[in-house]
């Protein structure tokens, strides 16, 4: 069912190289090359990329211009007091808490949540106890390709979890074993979910956080979607983390909440012993941030307005997807997240719909099977799916939306 490094060189051993080189590659470079040979048959509307188009706050300039003189200083890695206190602050007026979070030891600043990621597997590698066998770091399939990264890089065994529409699209809790358990470093979850927009419930967060510490294990929780939801605020892992937050880490940035994916600031916070590690090696591999974005970071988190009214902007969208694709594809609104997880297997699979969109209709749209990873059996989670990015504009969503229903009936 789960798909380790070895079973991903598959035989004969030419064609396990090819098919763990493609793998290795991010799934932007694979369509890149799927669809350069071919010219997009209308003008082109790229749906494949999940880069917030709503206006950047209007303050964010104004902060970043009093700010400036900071960039003739170099930053401290763990942030400024400012950002610590506003990032601590939004967690505990957000999420119900079970203590606040200090800012001194409990939340780090972060050069944007990709480079955190993919960084924490490194740290919980390195820190990690003993393990029961073979170190092994469990990620979601399909996944944000920071974790696949990073637990690559960490060179612990990488343990892929389905995530399909039998179990929610999220990993199975149930079908982790004890001897996988006994010798796991880390677990990457999200919630909202990317691609399929899934939102983990409080229980199973909490049953999560439970196996984590019986086995001593990380659990990353990637809450980058948590302000795009269309109905329950989505629970955060920090919530049912207990009092000393122990094993777990919450990951969360200003790229979609505020619309500030340039701004290269994020967070993460939970378990203060990790976090201390995490710093030491981060003073010595990772990127700082520029104090006025920071200063900008810290205004978006002080401000909701500007969130509720970016959330309203996505709903709309959603609403264009209930009317023009109705109950095509095995539609449903998703619970979080910006992004359609269309099923396409009546259409030929992710792979071929994707060339049709771009060759007859001039819509770009992410493979499924590009942002999964084959597992053991030979199966990929994403192949028979596409995910459509909703982030433009109403009249080139309905547009965008318009061509991809005409083109895949």
């Amino acid at each position: 069912m789960f798909m380790n490094a070895a079973d991903r060189e598959p035989s004969p051993s030419s064609a396990r190289t090819v098919e763990a080189r493609a793998q290795s590659r991010s799934a932007f470079a694979r369509l890149n090359d799927l669809l350069a040979p071919i010219q997009p048959g209308q003008p082109p509307i790229n749906c494949a990329v999940g880069e917030p188009q709503h206006p950047v706050p209007a303050f964010a300039g104004p902060v970043f211009a009093q700010h400036i003189a900071d960039l003739g200083r170099y930053p401290a890695n763990k942030g400024t007091d400012l950002f610590r206190k506003a990032a601590a602050g939004w967690l505990a007026r957000r999420y119900d808490l079970p203590r606040a979070i200090d800012p001194e030891t409990d939340v780090l600043v972060l050069n944007g949540t990709r480079e955190g990621l993919f960084l924490a597997a490194i740290a919980a590698s390195r820190n990690a106890p003993p393990r029961a066998g073979t170190p092994a770091i469990l990620v979601p399939n399909p996944c944000y390709g920071a974790y696949s990264a990073g637990a690559s890089a960490s060179h612990c065994e990488t343990v892929y979890l389905p995530a399909t529409a039998a179990n929610g699209f999220l990993p199975d809790l149930d079908a982790l074993d004890d001897a996988l358990l006994a010798r796991t470093v880390a677990l990457y979850i999200a919630s909202p979910s990317n691609p399929q927009g899934s939102v983990a419930s409080r229980d199973y967060l909490a049953r999560l956080v439970t196996l984590a510490r019986k086995h001593d294990f990380m659990v990353f929780s990637d809450e980058c979607y948590s302000e795009i939801y269309f109905g329950d605020k989505p629970t955060g892992i920090l919530e049912v983390g207990g009092p000393d937050y122990a094993n777990v880490v919450a990951f969360n940035s200003l790229s979609k909440r505020s619309n500030l994916p340039g701004l290269r600031v994020g967070f993460v916070a939970g378990d203060r012993n990790f976090l201390a590690r995490f710093l030491e090696y981060r003073n010595n591999a990772a990127p700082q941030v520029p104090m006025p974005a920071q200063a900008v970071a810290a205004a978006a988190l002080d401000d909701e307005m500007h969130v509720i009214e970016n959330r309203k902007l996505y709903a709309q969208k959603f609403d264009l997807a209930d009317q023009i694709i109705g109950d095509r594809y095995g539609y449903k609104r998703p619970a979080g997240g910006f992004f359609l997880w269309l099923n396409v297997a009546e259409q030929g699979g992710s792979v071929v719909a994707a060339e049709r969109l771009w060759r007859e209709a001039g819509v770009r749209v992410l493979p499924g099977e590009y942002a999964s990873f084959t597992q053991g059996d030979g199966s990929n989670p994403g192949r028979d799916y596409i995910r459509v990015a909703m982030v433009h504009d109403n009249a080139t969503t309905a547009e965008a939306l318009h061509r991809l229903v005409s083109v895949l009936g």
